[in-house]
């Protein structure tokens, strides 16, 4: 009850506090929801920006999601605490966040976006040899991969934000949307994958998401 009062009384005084900000742009929610495939179409840095994070964050969901039951087998048998705690290795992966905006910011967008994705392929490849017993590089895979996944997240939002202020949460809508597709179907694949083939398989197969990433990239010369 005390947190729900709370709640309440700080609904009220942000609602009277907070300055309003009408859009300069008006349409209602049927034309918003409408205009979100003209955006997609016409918009290339979009797409691509997009396109990008979903085969990354594919590759992303799909280790994090076995991660745990690979863990909890042969040959490593950790307890769910000592799970948790491997877990938290993946927050490192905040840090790559500024680093990546500052990188953006000086015009290495493109290059900073084909090392994440190296990141990311080599963090998989890493996990493959890491699931034949060795704890300590599925640690470092999981970090490099976070690190990877995370600074293309923010070199791409940097990149769809530059395009118009007054469409980016309608850009920011769309990119998010396509990335998490992207992530579902890792996630999707993830319990089969490692009931037929454990943690290699699931490693090979997530591989593939970067490496593809890396095909698209290395044929689009117009990134931002």
């Amino acid at each position: 009850m005390g947190s729900a009062a709370l709640m309440v009384g700080l609904t009220a005084l942000l609602s009277r506090s907070l300055p309003v900000r009408r859009p300069s742009i008006s349409h209602g929610y049927a034309e918003l929801i409408g205009s979100l495939w003209t955006i997609w179409r016409t918009t290339p840095v979009l797409r691509q920006r997009a396109i990008y994070q979903a085969y990354l964050f594919a590759a992303f969901t799909l280790f994090w999601t076995t991660i745990p039951l690979q863990l909890a087998s042969q040959p490593f048998g950790l307890s769910q605490t000592s799970i948790a705690l491997f877990s938290l290795a993946g927050a490192l992966g905040a840090v790559a966040a500024p680093i990546a905006g500052r990188l953006a910011d000086n015009g290495w967008s493109r290059a900073a976006t084909g090392a994440c994705m190296v990141m990311v392929a080599s963090a998989l490849m890493l996990a493959a040899w890491g699931a034949k017993g060795s704890l300590a590089a599925l640690v470092a895979a999981s970090v490099l991969l976070d690190v990877g996944v995370q600074a293309s997240l923010v070199i791409g939002q940097r990149a769809i934000y530059s395009l118009s202020p007054d469409q980016r949460s309608r850009f920011n809508g769309i990119y998010i949307a396509v990335f998490f597709a992207g992530g579902a179907l890792g996630s999707a694949m993830a319990s089969l994958l490692f009931a037929r083939g454990g943690g290699e398989l699931v490693s090979g197969v997530a591989l593939l998401f970067p490496l593809i990433a890396l095909a698209i990239y290395a044929n689009s010369w117009n990134d931002r």
